[in-house]
């Protein structure tokens, strides 16, 4: 019986997967796994150059620009012509966080450290998408504003 059961295991195994990923909501939408989907068209990013809220404590920066054949390697890094302390005076963005400053023993040096240099490791542009699955997030302020709020006893 214990020798059934163990070679009967995998059969069940798959046949279960089999039906799980029939009811599954996936970005497929429907199209099965041996067939191409069609992909969807890639999102406009937004390009207002206005500051987004962060919505968190130390959340990166959204871009809120196009980057679009922005050079960002070993050699250039091309967010600096802006975003450097020497060009904010001229561009009118905002200069890079002074923690972009610090080496790993959070000493400071006079440029940028190279664990910093790669801006969009961290920092990304916002498209124009509607949302793929729902989203029930709370910003940080809110979360402070609920708390600050007197309790109801419920007596």
């Amino acid at each position: 019986m214990k020798r059934y059961l163990f070679l009967s295991l995998p059969a069940l195994i798959v046949v279960t997967g089999v039906v799980a990923q029939e009811q599954m909501a996936t970005f497929r939408q429907g199209t099965p796994l041996h067939e191409n989907a069609t992909p969807p068209a890639i999102a406009k990013v937004n390009n207002s150059d206005l500051r987004q809220t962060r919505n968190y404590p130390e959340q990166p920066p959204l871009i809120p620009h196009k980057i679009d054949g922005y050079q960002i390697d070993v050699h250039v890094n091309q967010c600096l012509q802006c975003h450097s302390r020497a060009a904010t005076e001229v561009s009118q963005a905002p200069m890079v966080s002074i923690t972009h400053f610090m080496n790993r023993e959070n000493q400071f040096l006079t440029s940028i450290t190279p664990r910093r240099y790669f801006c969009n490791q961290c920092h990304v542009t916002q498209g124009q998408v509607r949302e793929l699955v729902g989203n029930q997030f709370i910003d940080v302020d809110t979360v402070l504003d609920i708390a600050r709020q007197p309790q109801d006893g419920g007596d």
